[in-house]
């Protein structure tokens, strides 16, 4: 026999299922919707019925604007590029023109955060003011931005140029007026690649947006505000400059940054094919061997361009030597090609694949690094071994440890690459932990091939983490997606002794990984060393260490010697015996640039140093030594064009403006910054999220007291 009251309290927990209860708990968390919402409409509304210029009425679809310092609302200034670039043999000289229109009623100064190949060497910017160009002078980073800084506070025209990491730059152009058109004119040099028996040159468009680690710092109140740059990201105890590489994308599509692009093509030698691997071309040849080209159709900022160009015979590509005598030194540029394969047994490896599914990967990006990790799969041999590791905000294996490459693990492989799906951050710090495990005794010739698109703000440290745990293995790049890092993707791969390749389209999947894998199966030359020929002078060589040669792929080197022509001696290993070979400098071909292309490569050598412990104030000196003396921008010097004519009034104030970028081709915004393009701010959603169950826990609380109350009273 139940005792009295013994059945009513046994149903007591159920009472928060009561629909009294739902109906009560949903009013509120209703009500506390509304109350958020309309408290964000208002705030947003308070700034339209504020403005005194543009009213909310007169915004037009598709049109971006800016919110100024006293709250009222402009057009975004406009931008437009024009890239002029011209090719001979191996090397570029490319023109960027980057036009600025002021289409509000404010004085600004706009700023554009862009990117530049990270061979890049910038020697050149010129500023145009109507009819007059105002060249740019290189002075340390310091110097160049006081004195920028002191042209815009007097009201004259004045255009900076900063290197914010090797491969993003930035812009700055103070006191364009309302209604003005001003002009930044920016050249570089850099070298074509050449690999697989095919020259290519890429241009980088947009910078993609970065995932950034760390705590964020304190602001600091005595930093300038022109200094201050204009990014989406708050700088971190381990991105410090990330507010510098992060600018503001327009998600939402409002407009459009153009892109007209030309090249001359003087490629020397007859060619069989000229592709634009991601634009469409128009192709006319002007002369033997050389190529009027240019993009057709509307093209904007959002994807990388990339020309390719093949060589009718294959011989004709074999080895190329430029140089440049200044002073006492002569400088040359070396392309040689590495000897054909030979037959070899098959070393057993063990391949150990790293997958990037963080949210920039969304998308076509990870389908293309799908069928590529798929593919590879597929040239394992059943004497290999494998792992796969895959990486977002935390990073895991398929397998405890590397098995063997039979059917069972390779069906197991497919059936967990087929249900990963891209979102998250991007820490591939616990990703190259687990991989690299610096050892330099493994049985097996280990590779290691990391599928990403380098999406990342803290290069340095990753770098330093694979200085440190290679041991014998060898890394191997492949860039993902329409706007990989390439610094990273190929830095990452020369630090690690191996190749990148780069992926932007599903079409590619299949030529660029059977290609990769013919390097991975082929056997190397490795331990290169440099040095003249009968000489005890030194040689300085860049890259440095020289790298490890794979099949198809040249020695690309920029030497400094002494006046005389000399001949190179190179020495290295090749299956375990010694090997060289002999270059006859005396026969050349005179090239304007190559000092600068040779220095450019001096001054990334001392800052990748710079990232393995070298110390700074060494770093620096030799940086800005070396910067100075071929007019080269970098981390520590910059280039600036100052008018000395006064244009804007004294009574009016100038504010900088950033100009919005493209996320890139390809990429998902809910995925890369969470809730899509059309939501408001993260924060302002988490702050509606955590109000609402901030409610619902206290009304649930609120029942609970009462439920207690309740039985005890009784």
């Amino acid at each position: 026999m139940k005792e009295k009251g013994s059945e009513h309290k046994a149903n007591r927990p159920r009472a928060l299922l009561d629909p009294g209860n739902l109906l009560l708990l949903g009013y509120i968390t209703v009500l506390v919707c509304f109350l958020l919402l309309g408290s964000l409409a208002d705030s947003g509304a308070a700034v339209s019925e504020e403005t005194e210029g543009l009213q909310p009425e007169e915004v037009r679809r598709g049109e971006l604007l800016v919110a100024m310092e006293d709250g009222r609302l402009q057009p975004a200034p406009l931008l437009s590029q024009q890239v002029r670039m011209k090719i001979s043999g191996i090397v570029a000289r490319v023109v960027v023109e980057q036009h600025f229109v002021n289409t509000g009623e404010n004085w600004i100064e706009a700023v554009y955060v862009f990117p530049l190949p990270d061979e890049s060497s910038v020697d050149h910017l010129q500023l145009r003011v109507g009819e007059r160009l105002l060249e740019g002078r290189i002075m340390e980073k310091e110097e160049a931005e006081k004195t920028h800084e002191k042209a815009r506070s007097e009201g004259r025209k004045s255009s900076l140029l900063v290197q914010n990491r090797a491969n993003i730059f930035t812009t700055r152009v103070a006191n364009i007026g309302p209604g003005e058109e001003v002009t930044v004119e920016i050249e570089y040099q850099q070298t074509v690649m050449f690999a697989d028996g095919t020259f290519s040159l890429r241009f980088p468009m947009v910078v993609g947006p970065r995932y950034i680690p760390g705590h964020p710092l304190k602001e600091d109140a005595a930093q300038p505000v022109y200094v201050n740059a204009t990014g989406w990201a708050k700088n971190t105890d381990q991105v410090a400059d990330a507010a510098e590489i992060t600018p503001p994308v327009d998600l939402e599509e409002k407009t459009t940054i153009p892109v007209d692009l030309t090249v001359d093509l003087a490629a020397g030698i007859p060619l069989s094919r000229i592709n634009s691997l991601y634009h469409g071309i128009l192709s006319e040849e002007v002369g033997e061997g050389h190529y009027a080209i240019r993009l057709t159709g509307e093209v904007k900022a959002d994807r990388d361009f990339v020309l390719e160009w093949q060589p009718a015979q294959a011989d004709d590509a074999r080895a190329a030597l430029f140089a440049e005598t200044l002073g006492n030194d002569q400088y040359m540029l070396l392309m040689l090609m590495p000897p054909q394969a030979i037959e070899a047994s098959p070393v057993p490896r063990e391949v150990i694949f790293i997958l990037d599914v963080s949210g920039s990967m969304a998308g076509t990006s990870i389908l293309q690094a799908k069928a590529a990790i798929s593919l590879a799969l597929g040239r394992l041999r059943p004497a290999d071994h494998f792992n796969l590791i895959v990486f977002n905000n935390s990073a895991w294996a398929l397998f405890q440890n590397a098995k063997p490459a039979d059917r069972a693990h390779l069906e197991e492989a497919r059936r967990f690459i087929d249900q990963l799906k891209a979102d998250g951050g991007t820490e591939m710090k616990s990703a190259l932990l687990l991989a690299l495990d610096g050892s330099h005794h493994h049985s097996r010739l280990r590779q290691v091939v990391f599928l990403t698109d380098g999406a990342v703000g803290n290069e340095d440290a990753l770098l330093n983490i694979i200085s440190r745990r290679l041991g014998d293995s060898r890394l191997f790049t492949v860039g993902i997606g329409s706007a990989p890092n390439s610094y990273f993707m190929t830095r990452a791969a020369t630090m690690g002794r191996g190749t990148f390749a780069f992926i932007g389209s599903d079409t590619e999947v299949k030529d660029k990984m059977t290609n990769l894998f013919a390097k991975l199966e082929n056997p190397v030359i490795a331990d290169l060393k440099l040095e003249l020929a009968g000489s005890e002078r030194d040689v300085e060589a860049y890259p440095s260490p020289l790298p490890d040669l794979y099949l198809g792929e040249p020695l690309v080197l920029a030497v400094r010697t002494g006046w005389e022509n000399a001949v190179l001696r190179l020495t290295g290993t090749r299956l375990g015996k010694p090997w060289e070979t002999f270059v006859d400098t005396a026969t050349f071909g005179p090239r304007e640039g190559i000092a600068g292309l040779w220095a450019r490569k001096k001054i990334r050598a001392q800052m990748e140093a710079l990232a393995l412990g070298a110390d700074p104030g060494k770093v620096r000196e030799v940086v800005v030594q070396t910067a100075l003396a071929h007019h080269l921008v970098s981390k520590y010097t910059s280039l600036v064009a100052v008018d000395s004519q006064v244009s804007r009034p004294p009574d009016e104030k100038t504010v900088p403006e950033a100009i919005k970028t493209h996320l890139p081709q390809g990429w998902q915004a809910s995925a890369v910054f969470g809730g899509g393009a059309k939501t408001a701010t993260p924060a302002s959603l988490r702050l509606l999220l955590g109000c609402i169950f901030l409610a619902a826990a206290s009304l649930i609380t609120l029942l609970r007291k009462r439920r207690w109350q309740n039985y005890f009273r009784e």
